[in-house]
């Protein structure tokens, strides 16, 4: 295997890297890696050793990629899932019900798997609770209870979990749905989504009347056009909430005739029934290029044939040698043998033959390249069927019957009814941010390129920086190929270049050629105006899609730190310094984004290094300050000491302690503190631990602090933290106002050049790299991605 980027290298070895307890190395080499998953899902068939060599060539320089979880947990005998994602069972609209899910929900989440649920079963706020002469508390309620069960459950590896709720449109407590992320810190575990069905899309249309019931019971009327511009002014103010076509989920699944879906897996790419479970991998199209950049240049279709074959078996082996949280989901996941192949690279492969993300001609690629995909996995399955027999739950009558498979190519559907198949459902379109930073930064999915170059900074052991730069695979192959003062082809365009409707086109290009979903974020500019935003959505439905997420700047779920032309000068007047300088995001040679220091006292916005590669010694003697926290329900009070650190005259945390005579707290509290220790020693931005903490709900109830209402201990010991960042200069106070903290910030960097627009402050490296992209925040910098 060529080498691979220095990036590639650091999330193989921190994310993927098999290593023992003690931390040594067990995987020497991404080959071993490779030959790990291999050997792992060989075992199933009949002759493993048959396979291993077929499957590890698969594998190799990255052209198949199973999702991560299958990377990081084949052939460990770790206690987890290779399963990415579940939807959970339907929630039964009774107390005890509901906590048994809730239970079901951290058990999943303890072996790494992310949950999606419906809320719509559970009866509106204000709905009468009979045998207790009570009022129903309503659906956001509960969901806050599985918020902040999601908040303590680590997944396996360093991936919180994450998850989806859903909300019929029909539902009485839907616009309090759509309203609930305005409120700062809420449901932040969460992805949410309205279930948008057909009636409502014409009603839409027609501006007619909307019924808000719940079992039968009409709450009152709304108008449907209304109703659908609030959802459009929530997801343009805060990016959520998305919107999946549940009536085209439906009506298109191949296993119409036994199942009933809801719900998605929390980024929304597999639509799932109650206990569903996603199964992802990912061709990589960028590697099956021939004469990459050459007039001829061109996929290789057969190449792609044999590919998509050995990954089919692959996946099918993984149900078998997967563990599985639930019993439910096992035998959920083995009586319809659902898989989720797809692409990545998309973008890449199309700049290597010439091709404009969102053109005609791209358009035309892309159907022809998604079709062979297509048919080449259902042959697959089919053979499959031929030597292991089909799924449990496939009839065949009612299966050929299906939308989908009636527009199947003939021979394909004669063979299905001959033969069986294996596999229900085949093809779904993940997100592979990770994934495709560990292939030598591919593009992502079917996404753009979001940066075709940047920059990011390595702290090295011996305190020493490092400037490294971040290049996209096709941009990098591009200039060893043409030299470093090759004019760009016209191909190469990236997500700021494009409009929404590029986006669409490929989307619903693709989608065609999916049975499940796809996973994807349309990335749309910060001074798009409102009616424009809206007609995405529309378009979206229009062309066939079956979900539509978009990604906005915004306040609330952040944004790169900007101030008008105007406003910069004046601030650099101010300082007497220059005109701060621009970063242009239309060029991709000229693309730069550079991290901030770790903040000296007084600065109004921490930075951060990216990558530590060992932890901070310790001094023998640190600086600190101890706080005092009486809480209600505890007899004693509880002393909280943060040490803090001059690193390069730059004041940081180090490490905190807790203190009580109340024995009761004392494991959880010594847990706490040293892996907030361990977390403040390891550099970069430390201050989502604040967030992280205050957010954290007590089912019991909180208590009223000082005119204020704490939502629990955690989050009052969280607020002590904030205190004590905010006062030794290392975050800015959140009750200043923003507008003031820009230009204060912007002028104290005048020599840091304005990140892209879009790129957000990554909470575990600080480095501002963080973008939106398939429905996930992914770190371009370290590779940290939460789907929630």
């Amino acid at each position: 295997m060529s080498p691979i980027a220095p990036i590639s290298q650091q999330i193989w070895d921190m994310k993927y890297r098999l290593k023992g307890p003690d931390g040594t190395p067990v995987d020497q080499s991404i080959p071993d890696t490779w030959r790990r998953i291999a050997r792992a899902l060989a075992q199933p068939e009949a002759d493993p050793a048959a396979w291993e060599a077929p499957f590890a060539a698969a594998l190799e320089d990255f052209r198949f990629l199973p999702a991560g979880r299958i990377v990081a947990g084949a052939g460990t005998d770790r206690k987890v899932t290779l399963f990415n994602c579940f939807v959970m069972g339907a929630i039964p609209d009774d107390m005890g019900g509901i906590f048994e899910h809730l239970k079901e929900a951290a058990l999943t989440m303890q072996q790494g798997g992310g949950i999606g649920y419906d809320f719509s079963t559970l009866r509106p706020r204000g709905a009468p609770v009979k045998g207790v002469g009570a009022d129903a508390s309503g659906p956001l309620s509960f969901m806050d209870v599985w918020d902040a069960m999601c908040r303590t459950i680590m997944s396996a590896g360093s991936r919180r979990g994450a998850m989806m709720a859903t909300l019929r449109c029909d539902h009485p407590d839907i616009e309090a749905f759509i309203e609930a992320k305005r409120e700062a810190g809420r449901l932040r575990m969460f992805n949410l989504s309205v279930l948008v069905t057909d009636a409502f899309m014409a009603a839409v249309k027609q501006n007619l009347p909307w019924e808000l019931t719940f079992n039968g019971t009409a709450y009152r009327t709304v108008q449907a056009r209304e109703l659908w511009d609030k959802i459009m002014r929530a997801t343009y103010a805060y990016a959520e909430p998305g919107v999946i076509f549940i009536d085209r989920i439906n009506n298109r699944n191949n296993l119409h005739y036994c199942e009933s879906i809801a719900a998605t897996n929390p980024c929304g790419e597999q639509p799932l029934p109650p206990y569903g479970a996603c199964l992802l991998g990912s061709i990589n199209l960028a590697r099956l290029v021939q004469r990459p950049f050459a007039a001829d240049a061109a996929l290789d279709l057969d190449a792609l044939d044999g590919l998509v074959r050995t990954a089919i078996r692959m996946m099918d082996n993984t149900i078998d040698a997967s563990n599985f949280p639930l019993p439910q989901q096992q035998a959920e996941a083995k009586a319809k043998r659902r898989i989720g192949l797809g692409v990545t690279g998309l973008a890449d492969a199309l700049i290597m033959v010439g091709a404009r993300y969102g053109s005609a001609q791209s358009v035309t690629l892309i159907e022809t390249w998604m079709k062979r995909l297509q048919r080449a996995a259902y042959l697959a399955s089919v053979e499959l069927a031929k030597e292991k027999g089909a799924f449990p739950l496939f009839d065949r009558e009612a299966y050929l019957a299906g939308e989908s498979i009636r527009e199947l190519d003939a021979d394909v559907r004669a063979a299905i009814a001959e033969h069986g198949i294996h596999n229900a459902l085949l093809t779904s379109i993940a997100p592979t941010g990770t994934i495709s930073l560990l292939a030598d930064n591919i593009s992502s999915g079917l996404e753009p390129v979001f940066s075709f170059t940047y920059t990011r900074t390595v702290l090295m052991p011996d305190g020493s920086r490092r400037d490294e730069e971040v290049s996209d695979y096709a941009y990098r192959l591009y200039r060893q190929m043409k030299g470093d003062n090759a004019p760009l082809t016209e191909a190469f365009v990236d997500a700021q270049s494009l409009s929404p409707a590029d986006h669409v086109r490929v989307q619903a290009a693709v989608q065609k050629y999916i049975d499940s979903s796809i996973s994807k974020t349309i990335n749309v500019p910060e001074e798009i105006d409102f009616d424009s935003f809206k007609d995405i959505y529309l378009m979206a439905y229009e062309t066939g899609c079956k979900g539509c997420t978009t990604y906005r700047p915004n306040d609330i779920t952040g944004s790169v730190l900007t101030v008008k032309k105007d406003d910069r000068k004046k601030a650099a007047a101010a300082e007497g310094q220059a005109e701060l300088p621009l970063v242009s995001a239309t060029r991709p040679a000229e693309t730069v984004v550079k991290s901030r220091d770790p903040l000296a006292a007084g600065q109004l916005s921490a930075g951060g290094v990216v990558y530590m590669t060992k932890p901070l010694d310790r001094p023998e003697a640190l600086p600190g300050r101890t706080y005092k926290i009486t809480w209600p329900d505890s007899e004693h009070a509880m002393y909280i000491t943060l040490n803090d650190i001059v690193q390069d005259g730059r004041i940081r945390p180090f490490e905190v302690f807790i203190n009580s005579k109340n024995t009761e707290h004392y494991a959880w509290t010594v847990a706490l503190t040293r892996m907030m220790s361990a977390v403040f020693r390891r550099g970069g931005d430390v201050t989502f631990v604040v967030e992280e903490l205050k957010a954290v709900f007590d089912p019991r109830g909180g208590h009223w602090m000082g005119g204020r209402y704490v939502p629990s201990l955690l989050a009052a010991i969280g607020e002590v933290i904030e205190r004590h960042l905010i006062e030794i200069g290392f975050m800015a106070d959140p009750h200043e106002q923003r507008e003031e903290k820009a230009v204060l910030a912007l002028a104290a960097n005048a020599e840091t050049p304005k990140p892209l627009s879009g790129l957000r402050q990554c909470p575990k490296c600080g480095q501002p790299g963080l973008i939106k992209s398939e429905g996930c925040d992914t770190c371009t910098s370290c590779g940290y991605s939460k789907c929630g």
